[in-house]
């Protein structure tokens, strides 16, 4: 299960990330990452899916690491997007993009792993 791909470099009960290509929609994503969210806060979780060759990211962070870290979930999902050659937006804990460019995926993945462990 994802729960159990989650990293807690600090150990645990310190903040998690979950940064992964799924094969889910839109949709399916944003019922995981609420699941997500309630079951292992604090958590960092940016989900990329290609469905029919269209990108998407979704990012979530819980409220009390967005705060801690002045982290902006909408202002980071229009810098990941970059990497799809979309764009996107949303609220400062959770917010979608989606592209054009599927074989930025990786890239933008990346992007979120280092702004995760740089912190």
């Amino acid at each position: 299960t994802l729960l159990g791909e989650i990293s807690r470099p600090g150990g645990p009960g310190t903040p998690g990330m979950l940064v992964k290509e799924v094969p889910l929609d839109a949709w399916g994503i944003k019922d995981i990452v609420f699941q997500l969210k309630a079951e292992a806060a604090p958590l960092f979780a940016v989900l990329g899916s290609k469905v029919g060759d269209k990108p998407t990211l979704t990012c979530l962070i819980t409220e009390d690491l967005a705060q801690e870290k002045d982290w902006n979930a909408g202002h980071m999902i229009r810098d990941l997007a970059k990497h799809i050659q979309g764009g996107g937006g949303g609220q400062a804990f959770f917010a979608t993009a989606g592209g054009k460019n599927a074989d930025g995926m990786e890239a933008a993945l990346d992007a979120a792993r280092a702004t995760f462990n740089a912190s």
